[in-house]
């Protein structure tokens, strides 16, 4: 975290994977919309995902891999800290890059049957300037976006400059089930949080988790991660 301290957007992604297990594909995905910042809740219905490169884009938007995939996630004191300075910040850059700003919009893509399967995350040129904004979180200082590629750089910088060499962004969603778990944070309400619909079959008959133990979860999860860096940074001045 002190190597990123002016990676703003790597940090703030990095922090919301801590801190609340989700999947690099569905952190990428996010827009400001599926944050309710007045519930404190972040509305997981969408993987980001690379296909066909050319002029248009390729980022692709699907619906959770699963019917369980669709969940909301609990925005703790940390989390809610970094996200609402992050937008504060980006709402700043928007206004200083101006026209130069990059924006995109959702083009449908469908089937020979007519039937929409996925959507297209399209940049907005002059000539669309009457189309609906996707309002994305996690995009470069200038708006530009690239999906989970965002992460590969860093990565990079962390398995060849800091020597950290057998670990991926991915693997930050298996610290977040195993740091709860050893909490005490009940394996029902840590498969809810990550989106899995299946655990032992007596877990999953005896236990079942509530808004209050989930939100519980996320609780026990931030004091176990504490950090005076994590603090600092998610002012983002």
């Amino acid at each position: 975290m002190n190597r990123f301290k002016n990676k703003s957007t790597f940090t703030c992604l990095f922090i919301t994977a801590c801190y609340t297990g989700m999947r690099p594909s569905e952190i990428c995905a996010l827009t400001w919309d599926d944050i309710d910042f007045e519930k404190r809740i972040i509305k997981v219905r969408h993987n980001v995902y690379s296909k066909i490169k050319d002029n248009k884009g390729r980022c692709f938007l699907e619906s959770t891999k699963t019917v369980n995939g669709i969940r909301d996630i609990y925005i703790s004191d940390t989390l809610y800290k970094a996200l609402k300075n992050f937008k504060n910040r980006q709402d700043k850059l928007k206004k200083e890059f101006g026209k130069n700003y990059h924006y995109y919009h959702l083009k449908e893509v469908k089937n020979k049957y007519g039937k929409i399967t996925e959507y297209r995350i399209v940049e907005i040129t002059r000539k669309s300037k009457l189309l609906k904004t996707f309002d994305l979180v996690f995009t470069k200082d200038n708006g530009a976006y690239n999906g989970t590629d965002i992460t590969r750089y860093p990565y990079r910088v962390i398995h060849d400059e800091l020597g950290i060499k057998n670990c991926r962004f991915y693997d930050l969603r298996g610290s977040f089930a195993t740091k709860t778990l050893r909490s005490g944070v009940e394996i029902r309400d840590v498969a809810d949080i990550l989106g899995y619909s299946k655990i032992e079959t007596t877990e999953n008959y005896y236990i079942s988790s509530s808004n209050k133990t989930m939100k519980f979860a996320f609780e026990i999860f931030e004091k176990s991660i504490k950090s005076e860096i994590i603090d600092e940074i998610s002012n983002y001045k």
